[in-house]
């Protein structure tokens, strides 16, 4: 339906709309059946006809409380049953509705636009660049593959997963994958010698997406319709409160920035003894700024020229998305290594603010493209994924915060204040509204 959506040029935010609004009532329709049926849900037609489907729900959401209905919205066999075990439960209906709500809007750009935008490419004139189609197919089976790994099959990545001790015992038949596997396996007791599958599934998985998208973005006009109905619907949001937050914003992301702090972190961590870390940290920095300015050269995207004094660069990707998205994501998962397990998503999610917010002021701004910025989230998640699973062949000690971390911490925050005082005038000039 998506892709005739696509092939007729039904409007895209049309489509997004309705198909959210279909999401959030579908659920809706099923947790007020769960609360109805409390009780009864196994009896009923055609629940009955599936003995232990409920009892899988429920385990599900005893694990996962109430992220278990975002979970449940992207993960097709629990999809159907788990707003019904959410009302059966008597979960608040304010609190479903977070949820619901929250999960329906990343839900339907992530199912719709796929074949949406294959029905729009259907329709036009489009001739694929040199190595189109195998770009596109590879990333695609990788894709593939973790999608049937994680979502369709629900096999987990973690060490006492069905997945990993198969890929363990597969590993283990052979002397080079063998090493290859005890080399990046975590050495501390409590993991029991881990394999990082979850960040070299990260990286594999977001480094196949930016590959597409950037295939798509640089070499075909098929975002272009909706890169310019998002900068334009941005643009009327503009006003003088909102500019001087949004400029703030854009500067904590600003190269030097994140620089300054991946050059302190690696000092302090250095002066301590732990050079793995240090080096990992550099390298990252190192190689997202590489990254980063290879593909703004290679691809040569113009920018939106809606600023007084829009970069010179290249638009795609976004420097300051990969950039945060590094930073961040690297930080959560040093701090969550370091904490109870129930307790991890909580860091991902707290980080997880500060990529939003600074993807949102580049756009807010007019100074990239929608598809600029995700391909800078994918980017930067590949290369933190990357980073991750390197370093855990030299994870054996816990990195505890000391004096030494405290005050490079509060160097890295005098250098923030003296930074944006220093360039405020001249972001204020620049990001202003262009001349009609």
């Amino acid at each position: 339906v998506a892709a005739l959506a696509g092939q007729v040029s039904l409007p895209i935010m049309e489509v997004l709309l309705w198909a959210a609004a279909g999401a959030i009532a579908g659920d809706s329709v099923s947790f007020a059946l769960g609360r109805v049926f409390q009780g009864r849900l196994e009896r009923l037609w055609p629940l009955n006809r599936f003995p232990g489907f409920i009892a899988k729900g429920e385990v599900f959401f005893h694990l996962h409380g109430g992220k278990s209905v975002i979970i449940g919205r992207f993960v097709g066999p629990i999809r159907p049953i788990i707003p019904l075990i959410a009302g059966a439960f008597l979960m608040p209906w304010r609190r479903f509705l977070v949820f619901n709500f929250s999960s329906a809007v990343a839900w339907a750009p992530t199912y719709v636009l796929p074949g949406y935008l294959v029905g729009s490419a259907l329709t036009s004139d489009f001739e694929p660049p040199a190595h189109f189609y195998p770009v596109i197919g590879i990333s695609a089976g990788i894709l593939l593959v973790i999608y049937l790994l994680l979502i369709r099959f629900q096999l987990g990545l973690g060490h006492s997963s069905q997945l990993y001790h198969w890929l363990a015992s597969l590993m283990a038949r052979y002397h080079a994958t063998h090493r290859f596997w005890r080399l990046y396996t975590s050495q501390r007791p409590a993991q029991a010698g881990e394999f990082p599958l979850p960040s070299l599934s990260m990286a594999l998985g977001a480094g196949a997406l930016f590959m597409m998208l950037g295939q798509l973005a640089t070499e075909t006009q098929i975002f272009q319709p909706f890169n310019t109905l998002t900068l334009e619907w941005l643009a009327q949001l503009r006003n003088p409160l909102m500019d001087p937050v949004m400029i703030l914003v854009t500067l904590l992301g600003d190269p030097p920035i994140l620089l300054a702090a991946a050059v302190l972190a690696a000092m302090a961590l250095g002066v301590r003894g732990f050079y793995a870390a240090t080096l990992h940290i550099l390298g990252a920095a190192l190689l997202a700024t590489l990254l980063v300015w290879a593909f703004k050269y290679l691809t040569a995207i113009p920018r939106p020229d809606i600023v007084q004094g829009p970069p010179s660069s290249g638009a795609f990707p976004s420097g300051h998305t990969t950039g945060i998205t590094v930073f961040a994501s690297l930080a959560a998962s040093f701090i969550a290594r370091e904490s109870r397990h129930r307790w991890r998503w909580r860091y991902y999610l707290l980080f997880s603010i500060p990529i939003v917010l600074v993807a949102l002021s580049r756009l807010y701004l007019g100074v990239h493209w929608f598809t600029d910025v995700v391909g800078g989230l994918l980017l930067g998640l590949s290369i933190a994924g990357l980073t991750r699973a390197s370093y855990s062949r030299y994870d054996n000690i816990p990195l505890t915060t000391d004096t030494t971390l405290l005050a490079a911490g509060v160097a890295w925050m005098l250098y923030i204040i003296w930074y944006i005082t220093e360039h405020w005038a001249t972001a204020a000039l620049l990001y202003g509204p262009g001349a009609d």
